[in-house]
């Protein structure tokens, strides 16, 4: 696997996760003080978009890393809860670093 694969999953992660805070505070503007409507709406369409992109790059890696299911889908729903996506980001390159040098996983060797 290249170290490509883990860079654009990362900085997709970090992007995503960085947007949906700016959705979710834009949204209690909107819900709670009834004011940014049209922030609002940018922000969920870009975000949108680039969430898909995440789950493009999040599946390419967990097809390459041959992640069980049940890990890939928490991957990628990761982008959908705020702040969590820092956090699996953080679990998933720790995980994934040993597999580009070719050295078995610490998971494995436990």
């Amino acid at each position: 696997m290249k170290k490509s694969v883990l860079t654009r999953y990362r900085v997709m992660a970090y992007v995503t996760a960085v947007m949906l805070l700016v959705l979710s505070t834009s949204m209690v503007f909107k819900y709670g003080f009834d004011t940014g409507e049209d922030v609002t709406f940018a922000v969920s369409q870009v975000h949108g978009f680039l969430y898909i992109i995440y789950l493009i790059f999040a599946f390419d890696l967990g097809s390459k890393a041959k992640w069980p299911f049940g890990k890939l889908l928490w991957v990628l729903l990761s982008g959908t809860i705020p702040l969590v996506a820092f956090f699996v980001e953080r679990k998933v390159t720790r995980e994934v670093e040993p597999l580009l040098s070719g050295a078995e996983p610490a998971a494995a060797r436990a």
